[in-house]
C-alpha cells in the first residue's frame, strides 16, 4: 500500500507562543519549532500499514522552509520519501484553504492508497483540515480513530466520540485522522537518522503544485485576526483566614464573583 502522511511543523507547546504584531498571524520564529506530537503518531500508524502491507510512505507537508526539520524528523522514523510545499505567499492561510492546497500536493504523489493525518494540530486545533482534504478529494472520510485496520483493499477504524465507540469501515483511497490514543511512536534510530538525510523531499511552490495565489494566503482567508493582546499576567489569589467564620468569607468572596 502507498500511504500519504500529513505532518505540520508547529511552535514547541513548552515554547512561548505569541502572534506577529503587524498580521496577528501566528509568530512562528518566536519559538522553537517540532514535528507535532500527533503527527508522530501517524506516521507510526503508516509504518506499521507498510510492514504489515508493504508499499511506501509519503511524507506531505506544507510550510515555510524550516518545516524541512520536520520532515526529515519522519524520514528518520522510517518513512520513505516526502513532498514539501513551500511558499511565501502561503503565510496566513486558513483551514479551507490549507485543506484545498493540501489535496492538490497529494494529487501529485502516484498511487495514493491511503492519507493518515493528526487529528488536530496544537498550533491551529481546528480538527477540520483532514475532513475538509477528503471532501476536496471527494474520498471517504474517516476520523478520530483509535484504532486502525486495512487489507489492503479497505479500511476500517474504531472511531471515538463522545456517545462512544463506531465501528466504520470504506474501501480505498480514503483519509483517516488518528487521535493520541492511537499507538506510541517509535524513536528514530542513528541508523535511520543518518539514512534521512539521503531520503529524496521534493520541493514544490505553488505554480509547481498548480495552485493559485489567489485562492490561498491572508488575502483569500475567510476570516482575519484585527486585534490580539497578549494573555494578562495572572493575579495573585484571595486567602481566607479561618478564624471561626471562614465559611462566610469562601460564602462572600464566590458571591462577589458571582459564583452563588
Amino acid at each position: 500500500m502507498n500511504v500519504v502522511v500529513l505532518v505540520k511543523q508547529v511552535p514547541d507547546t513548552y515554547s512561548e507562543r505569541k502572534l506577529s504584531a503587524g498580521d496577528h498571524s501566528l509568530d512562528r520564529g518566536s519559538a522553537d519549532a517540532v514535528l507535532d506530537e500527533i503527527n508522530e503518531r501517524a506516521v507510526e500508524e503508516a509504518l506499521l500499514i507498510k510492514e504489515a502491507q508493504g508499499g511506501e510512505v509519503t511524507v506531505v507537508c506544507m510550510g515555510p522552509d524550516r518545516a524541512t526539520d520536520a520532515i526529515r524528523k519522519a524520514l528518520s522514523m522510517g518513512a520513505d520519501k516526502a513532498v514539501h510545499l513551500a511558499d511565501e505567499a502561503l503565510h496566513g492561510t486558513d483551514a479551507p484553504a490549507t485543506a484545498k492546497a493540501l489535496a492538490k500536493v497529494i494529487g501529485t504523489v502516484e498511487g495514493v492508497d491511503l492519507v493518515i493525518a493528526g487529528n488536530e494540530a496544537t498550533d491551529g486545533r481546528s480538527g477540520a483540515v483532514p475532513a475538509m482534504v477528503a471532501e476536496v478529494l471527494g474520498w471517504p472520510q474517516l476520523t478520530f480513530a483509535r484504532k486502525v485496520s486495512t487489507d489492503g483493499s479497505s479500511v476500517k477504524v474504531e472511531r471515538e466520540t463522545d456517545a462512544g465507540i463506531l465501528i466504520v469501515e470504506s474501501g480505498l483511497p480514503a483519509v483517516v485522522s488518528v487521535t493520541e490514543k492511537i499507538n506510541e511512536p517509535r524513536y528514530p534510530s542513528f541508523k535511520g537518522i543518518m539514512a534521512a538525510k539521503k531520503k529524496p523531499v521534493s520541493a514544490l511552490s505553488l505554480a509547481d503544485a498548480g495552485i493559485d495565489a489567489s485562492e490561498v494566503g491572508l488575502a483569500g482567508a475567510g476570516s482575519q485576526v484585527v486585534e490580539s493582546a497578549p494573555k494578562p499576567p495572572k493575579s495573585g489569589g484571595v486567602k481566607v483566614t479561618d478564624e471561626g467564620e471562614g465559611g462566610v468569607g469562601v460564602a462572600d468572596f464566590l458571591a462577589g464573583e458571582k459564583l452563588l
